[in-house]
């Protein structure tokens, strides 16, 4: 058993075993906010591989904790910043699970840096305690004049408008790394749909041996097997995009395998996919799996909201051809 896995088998018996646990107490009692935080801040020095690997698990389980914009967009932008002072003040705090974070990229709002004070707003951004906001080329650190939750679709994964009028903005980098970051939360998502569409399949499968009709389980029906051998592939495939994605970094400069493109592989093929899983594991599960006691909707709307997170397919898909097309 690899590193990668044992830390998925431990992520999935504490989220089963322990449902409801505050984000802190996960964090802290894991490590895996400090995943990628280097050792000399107080964080384990691991990397993407292993980032996704939790990733994976929690998006299984469709766990509401704010790892990806805490773990992922927040530790790389801090990291990606190079700040030493930033580095030391701030990434100890997150590899604890002291605070939640969140990060506001390059076109998620309109916003002003001008003589050290920030003023504008962010539509839509991941709920955190934190917030980090790139504005005049650099990294900042700044608190909200006002925050307004937003009703969403999917409520396991909360968006706020941010509100910033005049106030402080304290450095917390440089900005010219943040299409690194983009893409390494890009690639963190893809492994989060990924699981999310494995268990998808998971639960059609289970539900296709159990529940018969016409004295026989539907799952010996050619359409269903179909259906589900469709959806086998199609999780797989994810999942090795995914993988690629996570890899990248490691063979940066190989042919194929650099980040910016393995991210936008990652992140048009694993958002369609998981919306297809979440699609079909309501239809096969029939006239239950529209109701609101059954979890397959929950899936789907997760799916539906993670397409546009950080752009849908197609954008993911234009970027991939401005690049290998030129």
């Amino acid at each position: 058993m690899t590193v990668t896995d044992e830390l998925r088998h431990v992520v999935r018996s504490y989220l089963s075993g322990r449902p409801g646990t505050p984000w802190q107490a996960f964090a802290g009692e894991l490590g895996v906010a400090g995943l990628a935080v280097p050792e000399e801040y107080g964080g384990a020095g691991g990397g993407p591989a292993e980032v996704a690997a939790v990733a994976e698990e929690l998006g299984r389980a469709l766990s509401p904790y704010p790892f990806l914009q805490t773990a992922v967009l927040a530790v790389e932008a801090v990291k990606a910043g190079g700040d030493e002072e930033a580095m030391a003040r701030l990434l100890p705090v997150l590899a604890g699970g002291g605070r939640s974070a969140t990060v506001a990229l390059p076109g998620d709002g309109d916003l002003d840096l001008a003589d050290g004070l920030l003023s504008g707003t962010v539509p839509y951004a991941l709920a955190g305690d934190l917030v980090l906001v790139y504005a005049g080329g650099m990294l900042v650190e700044a608190e909200p004049t006002r925050r307004v939750r937003h009703r969403t679709m999917d409520e396991s994964r909360p968006l706020e408008e941010l509100t910033f009028d005049r106030v402080p903005a304290r450095r917390a980098g440089d900005g010219s790394g943040w299409a690194r970051v983009r893409d390494l939360a890009v690639a963190a998502l893809a492994a989060e749909q990924t699981g999310g569409a494995a268990r998808c399949l998971e639960t059609a499968t289970a539900y296709a041996k159990e529940r018969h009709q016409f004295g026989r389980p539907i799952g010996s029906f050619q359409a269903v097997k179909h259906k589900l051998a469709d959806l086998l592939l199609l999780v797989e495939s994810a999942r090795s995009a995914a993988l690629g994605a996570a890899g990248a970094e490691k063979t940066e400069g190989v042919e194929g395998a650099e980040l910016e493109e393995a991210a936008a592989i990652a992140g048009s093929y694993c958002s369609e996919a998981y919306l297809t899983a979440a699609g079909e594991n309501i239809q096969i599960h029939g006239g239950i799996g529209v109701t609101l006691e059954h979890p397959a909707h929950r899936y789907f709307k997760r799916a539906t909201s993670d397409a546009q997170l950080f752009g849908p397919p197609q954008a993911h898909r234009a970027r991939l051809a401005a690049r290998v097309l030129g």
